[in-house]
């Protein structure tokens, strides 16, 4: 079975109660299970991780790297400063999509430019829990399932 690493970076875990004026109500295991929906007919499977450690999220991105077809990124804040989650997922061989709940270039200066988005194969920013799903379909495009 084919799957799916679903990578969120620091402070995620707590989505639904964090600022759901700016990051909604939807809770990481409400995005995870949207993921598995849209997924799920192509027989996919998803491995979400959820880590408030940059080193964390670099360890699941190495343990992953050879038994994922693809992954869905958000890393939070790291987007800006995460210079080893950077150098992990220049290793990581598969497709990947970066993905944002709001719309960063709508929001502080400081959040205007993402150190890992030319690494990516896209990126999705302001669709809210959406995105994930969005990302997954382009997920499904980019290794031949449509």
């Amino acid at each position: 079975m084919k799957t799916v690493l679903l990578l969120n970076g620091p402070n995620l875990g707590i989505l639904g109660d964090r600022e759901p004026e700016i990051y909604g109500y939807d809770t990481l295991d409400d995005i995870a299970k949207f993921v598995s929906d849209e997924v799920a007919d192509a027989g996919w499977q998803v491995v979400p991780v959820q880590d408030d450690h940059e080193g964390g999220l670099v360890q699941a991105v190495h343990a992953h790297r050879k038994s994922t077809i693809g992954a869905i990124v958000n890393p939070g804040a790291l987007m800006m400063a995460g210079w080893s989650l950077r150098d992990a997922l220049a290793a990581y061989p598969a497709p990947w999509i970066e993905v944002h709940l709001s719309n960063v270039w709508a929001r502080e200066r400081f959040r205007h430019e993402s150190i890992l988005a030319p690494l990516a194969s896209g990126v999705v920013v302001g669709l809210g829990a959406f995105g994930y799903r969005l990302a997954a379909r382009a997920l499904l495009q980019l290794c031949g399932h449509e």
